[in-house]
């Protein structure tokens, strides 16, 4: 089953609020809220304006004592968060631990067990001018073949960077579990309709499913 995340702009937006609500209201399954540089006390205020049904599929980025204290979806670990955590944070049963990695020798090399994992840029990125896609398809293809035979532990890989309607459709193929976006939905006048469309053009290559919402977020190792 192809997962299809949302990130939210790194600022604040006017009415983020009820843009966030209108997301999750449509059926996204997974909400990345990342405001690097907020203080805890900040992310929580944006938080406690969500409507609490759908804090299990709110993922923070950072801050884990909100993550247990809200009951939220999962934690995504920085880099420095990464570097710095001798072991794997506490969080409650349920709860998911992600992170990013920008090269394929991370992901094969990782040794702590991550429910998913993003891996970007896969493609030139629409938020941030001049940032290149990193990789061929190809490359990418031959070695999430490769990660899916390897035994034991295994992290699904998501997609990221410069993801749209119009390459959406070539990530399944490659082998990804999913995909994250951001510029293409927070870039459109309409951001409800962006995630809506995106939802649209990635079943195209995905089996038929009863709800976005369902979507798992598990490794189940």
């Amino acid at each position: 089953m192809f997962r299809l995340v949302v990130i939210t702009a790194p600022t604040a937006l006017p009415d983020e609020p009820r843009l966030l609500t209108g997301l999750l209201a449509a059926g996204l399954a997974r909400l990345h809220l990342r405001k690097p540089g907020w203080p805890a006390a900040r992310v929580e205020a944006l938080l406690l304006a969500l409507p609490a049904q759908f804090y299990s599929r709110i993922v923070l980025h950072g801050h884990p004592a909100l993550v247990r204290q809200h009951r939220l979806g999962g934690l995504h670990l920085t880099a420095s968060q990464r570097a710095a955590a001798r072991r794997r944070p506490t969080l409650l049963p349920g709860q998911t631990l992600s992170t990013s990695f920008h090269s394929l020798a991370e992901i094969g090399g990782h040794r702590r067990r991550y429910d998913y994992v993003l891996l970007s840029p896969i493609f030139a990125s629409i938020s941030k001018e001049g940032y290149a896609g990193n990789f061929t398809l190809e490359t990418v293809r031959t070695f999430l073949q490769k990660l899916a035979g390897r035994a034991g532990y295994r992290p699904h890989v998501l997609a990221l960077g410069g993801i749209d309607s119009q390459n959406i459709t070539s990530l399944q193929p490659t082998g990804f579990a999913g995909a994250a976006v951001l510029g293409s939905v927070w870039g459109s006048a309409d951001p409800v309709a962006a995630f809506q469309q995106l939802a649209r053009d990635s079943s195209r290559e995905s089996e038929p499913q009863a709800s976005a919402a369902s979507q798992s977020f598990h490794t189940g190792s």
